[in-house]
């Protein structure tokens, strides 16, 4: 009796404990992995060989924290003669805006060219030696987020010059399954919008990269492109639920949060209201010296936003090293709205943020307003116009319903995940 009462103590505990092993391993295995992780992993042989030029950043880590090109720099038979850097910088240090130079990255001696300021496209005397282009570089899920405007320039730039290239892939961050707003009108096509997307586009790099290569570049062009893609993403995750360390993209995309409601916040950089630059929460922060807190929450709830939930807030922008220089309103004491986003597959950023600009404009006629800036974020100048003319946020929100429906069933070609 006894003996047959040990095994079954120990048969027992060693299925729960095979079973504990095997789901930990199993919650292990379904963690992402990014492209840059499947290409050290077991994808060498495509860069072996080759003298590389990279695109990337500083998001551009694999799993053990260390930075792609730190990586390749000391693998044999990886020649890396040139790094490109997008906005921010290869090391992600210079402020929103500031134009760069070119340089030398300090942990590898490598020649810098800078993709942001006065030249944006790689250039043949830059690509001069280099017969393979790397790009990897975290995007967050808006069309404005100017990383894209790099990866779309890099493909051109590498189709112009018969270069191939290969984009890492990497999630994105808000999720693959949300697709909203409006296109770039043609005529407003700029950094901030370099192609006819929407402003919620809903993929990640690799997928751009293919809809961009096959149907956007100028004059026909096609560069050699291949993706190398993610192991274990699912549409419809955030970046919380990948297991991947959150890297900040740019200085004031400190975090998911930030990057949830981003797409429709950053529409307010095209208004005299501060977009919360110069503070602890960018985007999350929003206000003027002029807003009083409780009318404009008051107005908001009215509208029946889903997700969201507004507190009253203070707050005095300043220069924040690396991070805001010359916020709009330094120094000075703005009344606004803080931000938390409560379930966010209900919240829809993008109508939250039209919806502010609306609500704002109604309640401070004479006082809030609306700069040309605003027609580069959203793609035309008809929101602008529409706002100043008294449209409500559901008439705007209609004017793109065509437009999203065609772009959704081109996509689809394009979806890697």
């Amino acid at each position: 009796m006894k003996t047959f009462l040990l095994y079954l103590f120990f048969g027992t505990f060693s299925i729960y404990f095979l079973s504990n092993l095997n789901g930990t391993e199993n919650s292990q295995s379904l963690k992402v992995k990014t492209g840059a992780d499947v290409l050290i992993e077991d994808s060498l042989s495509l860069v072996k060989g080759k003298t590389l030029g990279i695109i990337t950043n500083h998001t551009a880590v694999i799993s053990n924290g260390v930075h792609i090109v730190d990586t390749l720099f000391h693998i044999k038979g990886v020649k890396i003669k040139a790094l490109f850097g997008p906005e921010h910088g290869i090391r992600g240090k210079a402020p929103a805006g500031k134009g760069l130079g070119n340089a030398v990255d300090s942990a590898t001696g490598i020649p810098v060219f800078s993709l942001y300021g006065k030249i944006r496209k790689p250039t043949k005397q830059m690509l001069e030696g280099i017969n393979l282009l790397l790009f990897d570089i975290q995007d967050i899920g808006a069309r404005y987020y100017t990383y894209i405007s790099t990866l779309y320039y890099a493909l051109e730039g590498a189709a112009e010059n018969g270069v191939p290239i290969i984009v890492l892939d990497r999630p994105n961050p808000i999720n693959g399954v949300t697709v909203d707003g409006p296109l770039v009108e043609k005529q407003f096509r700029s950094f901030v919008g370099i192609a006819p997307i929407p402003i919620v586009h809903g993929l990640t790099m690799g997928e751009l990269a293919k809809l961009f290569n096959e149907k956007m570049l100028p004059n026909g062009l096609h560069a050699d492109l291949k993706v190398v893609k993610l192991k274990n993403w699912k549409r419809q995750e955030y970046y919380d639920e990948t297991g991947l360390r959150w890297v900040s993209p740019s200085p004031n995309m400190t975090d998911l949060q930030t990057a949830i409601v981003y797409p429709g916040m950053c529409l307010i950089e095209g208004t005299n209201v501060s977009e919360g630059r110069g503070t602890e929460k960018p985007f999350l922060n929003i206000g003027a010296p002029f807003i009083n807190s409780v009318d404009l929450i008051n107005a908001l709830q009215k509208d029946s936003l889903k997700g969201v939930s507004l507190s009253p807030v203070s707050f005095v922008p300043k220069d924040i090293p690396h991070r805001a220089m010359n916020p709009k309103y330094e120094g000075e004491k703005c009344n606004g709205i803080l931000i938390n986003v409560n379930d966010r597959r209900a919240f829809r950023s993008l109508r939250f943020g039209i919806y502010v600009i609306y609500e704002l404009h109604k309640l401070y006629p004479n006082k809030f307003k609306l700069k040309t800036w605003l027609d580069k974020l959203y793609g035309s100048s008809y929101l602008r116009k529409a706002i100043e003319n008294g449209a409500t946020p559901e008439e705007i929100f209609a004017t793109w319903t065509k437009d999203l429906q065609n772009f959704k069933k081109t996509r689809k070609r394009f979806l890697l995940y």
